[in-house]
């Protein structure tokens, strides 16, 4: 449990301190935020195909997929007959949702504006919800089935995930609906939550592989 728990530490003091600096209003951070935006933006709008695909990861990101994929994972964990998991799931991206929902609220940062907006998004903007979700969903799949895929296996699951989260990200902010801020605390927050669900959970080595868990358990 202690080693979440550490590995806490840099997330969460990263997200303190975007926090931070958005509140404070920290003209440094604004300008890149503006300039970001613009030249993505800008970039975004000139490339057609570029734009269809932003719009593609984003919908994987959004809230409909992300939650269905995870109430699939954990009706397959309930079938396996492991129901600590099952929780584990739904409660850490249901709970990350919940959480940046209540983050948004509290600090009240509006959306960027741009001149040619390539899509609408509704809401506040800090932190990303994409962003973070993308972050949580991934890494609680990855951590559920890694006992049960062979190293390969692992290291093509562990690039795949990081570029959908890091696409996803990237897709907020080319559609110029984040700022870049948004996006980099978003991935912060959802790393910091989902550290904490699993020394919350402390989930055992054989989490996706019942046939190893009843023999731990029953030996």
């Amino acid at each position: 449990m202690r080693r979440p728990v550490l590995m806490m530490t840099a997330p969460t003091i990263t997200f303190g301190l975007l926090l931070f600096l958005v509140l404070g209003k920290w003209p440094p951070l604004l300008a890149v935020d503006d300039d970001v935006r613009d030249d993505v933006h800008r970039y975004t709008a000139e490339h057609p195909a570029f734009v269809t695909a932003m719009k593609t990861l984003s919908t994987i990101g959004s809230a409909p997929v992300y939650l269905t994929a995870i109430a699939l994972v954990a009706a397959w964990l309930l079938y396996r007959h492991r129901p600590r998991q099952a929780v584990f799931v739904l409660v850490t991206v249901t709970g990350s949702a919940l959480l940046n929902a209540v983050v948004k609220r509290a600090v009240q940062r509006a959306r960027p504006t741009v001149p040619d907006p390539l899509t609408t998004a509704h809401g506040l903007s800090f932190p990303s919800g994409h962003a973070q979700s993308a972050a949580v969903t991934y890494a609680t799949v990855l951590v559920v089935f890694w006992p049960v895929m062979r190293s390969a296996g692992r290291r093509v699951a562990v690039v795949l995930a990081a570029a959908m989260v890091l696409g996803i990200g990237l897709s907020r902010v080319a559609l110029a609906v984040h700022y870049v801020s948004d996006v980099l605390a978003g991935y912060a927050l959802g790393t910091a939550w989902f550290l904490a669900m699993v020394a919350s959970f402390t989930l055992p080595s054989s989490a996706a592989d019942p046939a190893a868990a009843s023999t731990s358990e029953g030996g």
